[in-house]
């Protein structure tokens, strides 16, 4: 039986979390769409990679495919499985040791949801107070993210979609339940089928930047988890910020998550400027490295691969920024073989298939077609006629996983690293000073030993001199190799010196002077 003593043992022990878009991940019926039994086939690979934690997307009931914007928030979607294929997900996740997050958008609805259906141009409705409406009317409901009244979906679907009212007491009941739910689906304290955490899409202290939806920390995500934490302390909650140019610091102190996602620090990492990631990692790590979720890609950004033109050299910086530098690691499928992907606004018209390109059917085989290829969107829309899946590009797990020098190979690498150093994964970070403007050098400081790791951010040679002063390790010359790779460095009393390859990373351990 899982109980909050083994769950807390587990989360000490590195975890490292793999965010699956489930509809592109496998199909295990034929129907071209991921789903949850295909998901739990495919438990033992991403436990091979190295991965301890699945996030997943929205499960629950929607018009569209990405399954944000709800119908109906208890109902799973059909095209994913029953309750029963959930609960078996869950139940194989934990067999394995692993814990799985749900990720919960509870802002908005749909025109198709009860409350809506119910309450437009009906005051009366039971359901009134559920939503946030800008007339006593209930004719005008008020509109979501972007001020959208609406959004076309990929299939030419179009539903009007509007904010549900998180201060009403009401609502606040309601969404307590249903976490309770997920949290504990039967009631009994045996967290064997449920869920371990969640991903809090869009968590704003004032929705949206509306004066009337403000203080939200206060009234309705402080009190929801307190309240769901006194039944189950270990439940985590992972804050998505809708402001990212935020450390997450006010999530943190005031909305009582257990983390947030370093977004600061994923766009230092892209800038590949050594002073841009320092400075974010800083800003990231001051108050405490194990509640910051570091991540290079999601499903809402573009591929790290498109936006460094596919890179080998830049794609193996990202990954060690990505595995070493602090905080959880997140790993968003596909990223571990270089899968390619540009979406955004504008790009396919006025339709979610604008994002589609992030979120391609990811890649098992050599050839793309093939069994529990999740091509759900084949033949669609210009998103499949753009699709950067192509046949022998060695951008697949079949041709990636028998190649020692692939990029898989080098995220299992780092990801056994991680584990093996309880620094890497429990020590607290600190900057290290270098001589060089193309190497960003930094320590993780543990109990009982030293991490110095460095990386060279340019496309040549580097020589480099790294300050050491202040760690207590012994103080004799001494070439020592890196735990990553053939690099050698010379350790002396004040400092370590090494010749960095293009593109390359290396990792040591600093014997404590005893």
């Amino acid at each position: 039986m899982r109980n909050d003593q083994t769950e807390t043992v587990a989360a000490n022990n590195g975890e490292i979390i793999y965010h699956v878009f489930q509809r592109s991940f496998y199909d295990s019926n034929g129907d071209g769409h991921g789903d949850l039994k295909g998901l739990a086939q495919k438990l033992d690979y991403i436990r091979e990679l190295g991965a301890t934690s699945i996030l997943l997307t929205p499960l629950y009931k929607s018009a569209y495919y990405h399954n944000y914007f709800a119908d109906d928030f208890e109902a799973i979607d059909t095209t994913y499985g029953s309750l029963q294929d959930y609960l078996q997900l869950v139940r194989a996740v934990h067999e394995r040791d692993m814990k799985i997050y749900m990720d919960m958008e509870i802002q908005y609805i749909t025109e198709d949801h009860e409350w809506y259906k119910s309450s437009y141009e009906n005051p009366s409705s039971p359901y009134s107070e559920y939503i946030v409406y800008k007339d006593k009317q209930n004719t005008e409901p008020e509109s979501v993210i972007f001020n959208l009244n609406g959004q076309w979906g990929y299939n030419n679907i179009y539903r009007n979609i509007t904010t549900v009212n998180l201060l009403s007491k009401k609502v606040q009941e309601y969404l307590y339940g249903l976490f309770r739910y997920w949290m504990d689906p039967h009631q009994n304290g045996s967290f064997e089928d449920a869920v371990d955490g969640f991903r809090l899409d869009h968590m704003m202290d004032m929705l949206d930047n509306k004066q009337h939806l403000d203080n939200l920390f206060s009234v309705f995500w402080k009190p929801l988890i307190t309240r769901l934490k006194a039944l189950r302390p270990a439940l985590v909650f992972i804050a998505e910020q809708t402001d990212w140019n935020s450390s997450g610091a006010d999530h943190l102190l005031h909305g009582e998550v257990s983390c947030v996602f370093a977004f600061q620090l994923r766009e230092a990492i892209l800038s590949f400027d050594k002073n841009n990631i320092a400075q974010a990692a800083e800003a990231a790590f001051e108050t405490s490295v194990e509640r910051q979720v570091v991540f290079i890609e999601n499903h809402d950004i573009h591929r790290f691969a498109s936006l460094v033109n596919n890179d080998a050299g830049k794609l193996r910086i990202g990954a060690a920024l990505n595995i070493l530098t602090g905080g959880i690691p997140a790993i968003y499928y596909g990223q571990e073989i270089g899968m390619l992907g540009e979406g955004g606004f504008g790009r396919y018209g006025d339709s979610d298939g604008n994002d589609i390109p992030r979120r391609e059917a990811f890649r098992w085989y050599k050839q793309v077609e093939g069994e529990g290829m999740a091509l759900w969107y084949k033949n669609t829309g210009p998103w499949w006629n753009d699709s950067t899946l192509k046949d022998g590009d060695g951008i697949s797990v079949e041709e990636q996983q028998s190649d020692p020098a692939s990029l898989w190979n080098y995220y299992r690498r780092l990801i056994t690293l991680r584990k093996q150093c309880l620094a890497l994964h429990a020590g607290a970070y600190k900057t290290l000073q270098n001589n060089n403007p193309n190497v960003f050098s930094f320590a993780r400081v543990g109990k009982d030993e030293t991490i110095v790791t460095v990386v060279n951010l340019s496309d040549r040679y580097e020589n480099v001199q790294v300050e050491l002063k202040e760690y207590k390790y012994k103080r004799q010359e001494k070439a020592i190799r890196s735990l990553l790779g053939d690099i050698v460095a010379m350790i002396s009393a004040v400092n370590m010196r090494a010749n960095m390859p293009p593109y390359e990373t290396g990792v040591w351990k600093l014997e404590r002077d005893s």
